[in-house]
């Protein structure tokens, strides 16, 4: 099987500071993909380099099998992403918030509604976003990277903050996201227990380095 995003050998330079070193990751359609590691690893700017948000010193990152580093990221790729801590502005609601979004890309205003109803934010939608909790916050900022109908979703640490039943609705909604739309998942955290009750194959990475990538059941 041919994977839908692999990385080949990605390296990156901050001055002298080196902070990826070769990594190299497959990830398969239909995946549940995990991305571990302490904070300061390297996930994030593994991320922002697929995503075309940081141009990497070195490497290959193929979707679909077109070099999209070699194509300067043009048309970079289906893919939807949640990066960081969400933001949002406080002062408009949770659908204002993402008819911007979807002004600039020239979608529909009902898939606003559609990708409201994915995330259980329906009842929510007049609500100014400055009043959400942090979990509504969370699963808005999910809405937003499914407005594009993408293939692969990248997550970065979605529950930073949340409590118990907001983690385990996170980790329901990205199941059911994956089972409904055949999404495929890049879920990056640092806690192991999240990962190991959510995902199907999953990479460790530590100081820049990928140090294993497997199944979960075979890294157990």
């Amino acid at each position: 099987m041919e994977p839908i995003l692999e990385v080949r050998n990605l390296n990156k330079f901050y001055k002298n500071k080196q902070v990826l070193k070769n990594i190299s990751m497959k990830v398969f359609k239909g995946d549940i993909y995990g991305f571990i590691g302490p904070n300061g690893a390297g996930k994030t700017t593994t991320i922002k380099s697929i995503l075309g948000l940081v141009r990497p010193s070195s490497g290959k990152i193929y979707i679909e099998g077109r070099d999209i580093v070699k194509d300067k990221y043009k048309n970079p790729g289906d893919i939807g992403a949640m990066i960081d801590y969400p933001s949002f502005y406080n002062n408009l609601s949770g659908y204002r918030n993402l008819k911007l979004y979807t002004n600039v890309l020239n979608l529909p205003d009902e898939r606003i509604m559609e990708v409201l109803k994915m995330v259980d934010l329906t009842e929510y939608r007049n609500k100014k976003a400055g009043n959400y909790s942090m979990g509504m916050k969370q699963r808005l900022a999910v809405a937003r990277a499914f407005l594009t109908k993408p293939q692969i979703a990248i997550l970065d640490e979605p529950t930073n903050g949340l409590d118990p039943e907001g983690v385990k609705t996170m980790r329901d909604l990205v199941k059911k996201l994956a089972r409904e739309n055949n999404t495929t998942f890049i879920y990056c955290s640092h806690i192991l227990n999240e990962v190991q009750n959510l995902c199907n194959r999953v990479a460790l990475i530590n100081k820049g380095c990928i140090v294993a990538e497997d199944s979960m059941e075979s890294l157990l």
